[in-house]
């Protein structure tokens, strides 16, 4: 080999290895500190940086992301003197990466030791369920007091959570049994609740019924009284105008009564006292219209008639009618209308015909 290659080989290695301890490449996210001969120098920033070769050297490399530190169960006093298990999660970012390598040792666990201190000056002022119930006030302590403490080691704490507190397993059991006790005075109150409101409703349905049946019951009687005080007005108006007197009335009244026991439903029916009276009314009626047309000379004879015919008007019984059901009642009734009326239609033929001897008028009259 020539010896003259030799220098030359070795003088380019020896370039090309300042080159590369020249060149320092720093990603992005990332910081180093530069030490010069074992003092701080200066901290790279994101890409291309020179530096000096074997005077300067990288001392630390960090990365300003933001991370998450998560610390293990820590055993914690309350107020009440109860052991509880209490595990953080820490939320920080490093925003000055030569106080984070030359203000702390190991700025992780002085952040942890930091925490687990100000974490039990925090619960031993509160009780199990405060501590329980009280999570943002104790994130917001935390997180004040360590944002504080890490200003001057270049880091930021911008979150603190509680992840878990676990209590004691009994006081996990009486809590349980505090909250079962608890759901099932809301679930019998609840469900007293939803009867009373049950009741209510129903109570308040049956009397929106009865209010409206009544009020159906109320309307139909009145419709009902009207429609019979219409027909009434009508018939008394037909009556008037058509000037009935006693004796159509009295014939029309002994034509209604077969008809009030016709019912399947009667069974008990009364003759009414005043019978008797309608008969002599129909009776004395037909006795008028043969008073019309014979003589005056023959009234004497007519007024035996009327005597006699009086005398075979049919007497009713009435408390011999009231023992009968009512479809013999009715039988008998409608016999003896029917019987009245025919005497009387036979009186009044025989008024019309003087020449023939009147039934009833004996030989000497």
């Amino acid at each position: 080999m020539d010896p003259v290659v030799v220098p030359i080989l070795v003088a380019a290695i020896i370039v090309v290895f300042l080159v590369a301890s020249t060149v320092r490449i720093v990603p992005q996210a990332r910081r180093y500190n530069i030490e010069r001969f074992g003092r701080y120098r200066r901290t790279l920033q994101p890409g291309l940086n020179l530096v000096l070769p074997v005077a300067d050297r990288v001392n630390t490399k960090l990365d300003v992301r933001e991370q998450v530190y998560s610390s293990d169960p820590r055993p914690v006093i309350t107020e009440d003197n109860l052991v509880v298990n209490i595990d953080t999660v820490l939320y920080y970012q490093i925003t000055d990466p030569r106080a984070a390598a030359y203000e702390v040792a190991d700025y992780l666990q002085a952040i942890d030791q930091l925490t687990v201190t100000t974490l039990r000056n925090v619960i031993g002022s509160m009780d199990l369920e405060e501590t329980l119930t009280s999570r943002e006030e104790i994130n917001s302590r935390l997180r004040a007091v360590l944002d504080d403490a890490t200003g001057k080691w270049g880091i930021r704490v911008n979150r603190v959570e509680i992840k878990a507190i676990d209590p004691p397993h009994t006081i996990k059991e009486a809590m349980e049994k505090q909250m079962r006790a608890e759901r099932d005075k809301r679930a019998a109150i609840l469900h007293a609740e939803g009867e009373r409101q049950a009741k209510i409703l129903t109570a308040e349905g049956t009397k929106q019924k009865d209010i409206l049946e009544a009020q159906g019951t109320q309307q139909a009687m009145i419709l009902r009284a009207d429609g019979e005080a219409k027909a009434v007005e009508r018939v008394f108006q037909a009556v008037h105008r058509n000037n009935a007197d006693p004796k159509v009335l009295a014939y029309k009244y002994l034509e209604t009564l077969p008809h009030l026991a016709s019912s399947d439903s009667n069974t008990f029916w009364v003759i009414p006292g005043e019978l008797t009276e309608a008969v002599r009314t129909v009776t004395s009626a037909f006795g008028d219209q043969s008073t019309a047309g014979p003589p005056a000379a023959e009234q004497p004879e007519k007024a035996a008639d009327d005597t006699s015919h009086e005398s075979r008007v049919p007497e009713l019984d009435v408390g011999s009618a009231v023992s009968l059901d009512a479809g013999a009642a009715a039988d008998e009734a409608a016999k003896q209308a029917a019987a009245a009326v025919s005497d009387a239609k036979a009186e009044a033929a025989a008024a019309m015909s003087p020449q023939v001897p009147r039934r009833g008028q004996t030989s000497g009259a």
